[in-house]
């Protein structure tokens, strides 16, 4: 019953958010999607030829942002509306399939066509494909500045004395003038890296949390030891600060996502990419979490249009285009053959991509994890804060999850 109130309180949203109506022009391809400003670029650039070689036909993509996009196409779709495809990471299908607002793919492509693509490629949940992406990764990594840095650490302890080789006061003011790294270390997404180094995960395999751990509470400290024993990172550093005390070169390294490595070269920074280093107490590298993004088709695409848009899907997913966002952007294609194309195997950024998504873990699809998200983040600023020791950040974490987990489910 608390199911379907859900429900018609998102179609009643529906009708009070103008701009989703439905046009039901058999021609016309609406694609929603979350890419940065140099991904809609290229998007365009292949709409646009797409458009040419089929006159006649309108393809038009239209950008929200992530969180935006993932509840105005629920609102949108559920109510009957909402765009032909939906682009986005991994995490948004599994809401999307308990809403049951997109369709199986694997009973619109055959087995021959999915297997030209990296199995990482193709998103199955609760046993059947709701997503394929041209992309693989989203993942983070340690970016360096190759003239402050040779070579990048290995290990903690490398970083740790790297750090303080790094970390100067330049002019002698008393203040740091350069740190050997930055990062968005105050959201829990770019702190999950330390967390599997110490053993821990987000979840176990029923999708219930496992916040409380020991792991938890070593990683807890280790970020504190980074920023306020060792001092090697800023007191304070959101994502835009980060970014830029990096591109400033007030930072020597800095924990970032693949979708950063395009701005810092294009800033004009000699930049190195390495897998994130393995933490020494326990033998375990720093996972990040990986995600393809890709495309899910709408429920309510009508069957006499269905053709057009999944004529669309395959020539987005064509490997000359994957490859073209790859040599611009250093994203890791999905194709097979895109994949094993000399250009990806011998670029050295994407070469230590590859390394660091073979060392990552794939994040989890399941509704749960929004919760979790949103469990993980007071607590774990609280210790930022000063306010929470470790142990009574994982133990707040843990139960708030539980709760919004069971909200979530009532």
């Amino acid at each position: 019953m608390r199911n379907r109130t859900f429900r018609q309180i998102l179609v009643l949203a529906f009708f009070l958010v103008p701009a989703c109506s439905r046009h039901e022009d058999p021609n016309r391809v609406v694609i929603w999607h979350q890419m940065r400003v140099d991904e809609r670029v290229i998007l365009e650039r292949q709409l646009s030829e797409y458009m040419s070689m089929h006159p006649g036909i309108r393809v038009e993509q239209l950008y929200k942002e992530t969180e935006e996009l993932r509840s105005g196409f629920i609102i949108a779709s559920i109510a009957g509306q909402g765009p032909d495809l939906v682009y986005g990471p991994s995490d948004m299908i599994g809401p999307f399939k308990v809403m049951e607002i997109i369709r199986p793919l694997d009973t619109l492509f055959s087995r021959e066509y999915l297997d030209l693509f990296i199995p990482e490629a193709l998103t199955y949940h609760e046993g059947g494909l709701y997503q394929i992406a041209d992309k693989l990764g989203n993942h983070l990594t340690l970016v360096y500045n190759k003239e402050l840095v040779s070579t990048p650490p290995a290990t903690d302890l490398e970083l740790l004395e790297l750090g303080e080789q790094l970390t100067v006061d330049i002019n002698g003011d008393g203040k740091t003038d350069r740190y050997a790294l930055a990062w968005n270390y105050t959201e829990p997404f770019f702190f999950i890296p330390f967390l599997t180094g110490f053993g821990g995960w987000v979840m176990d395999e029923d999708g219930a949390p496992t916040l409380d751990s020991g792991a938890m509470v070593e990683a807890l400290r280790f970020i504190q030891d980074l920023r306020d024993r060792y001092r090697i990172v800023p007191g304070e550093a959101d994502y835009n600060i980060a970014d830029i005390l990096f591109k400033d070169g007030k930072s020597a390294m800095i924990i970032n996502g693949d979708w950063s490595w395009a701005g810092y070269q294009k800033a004009g920074i000699d930049i190195g990419v390495a897998p994130l280093p393995l933490m020494t107490a326990t033998g375990l590298y720093c996972e990040p979490m990986v995600s393809p993004k890709g495309f899910s088709v709408n429920i309510n695409v009508p069957e006499a249009k269905l053709e057009l848009v999944l004529d669309v899907l395959r020539f987005l997913m064509e490997p000359e285009r994957q490859l073209e966002t790859a040599r611009a952007l250093k994203t890791m294609p999905t194709r097979v053959e895109a994949v094993s194309s000399s250009f990806v195997q011998n670029d050295e950024i994407l070469r230590n991509s590859a390394i660091q998504i073979s060392r990552g873990r794939p994040m989890p699809v399941v509704a749960e994890l929004r919760a979790i998200w949103d469990a993980m983040r007071p607590g774990y600023q609280a210790v930022l804060g000063g306010s929470l020791t470790p142990q009574e950040a994982a133990d707040a974490m843990q139960a708030l999850a539980l709760t919004k987990i069971r909200e979530m489910n009532e």
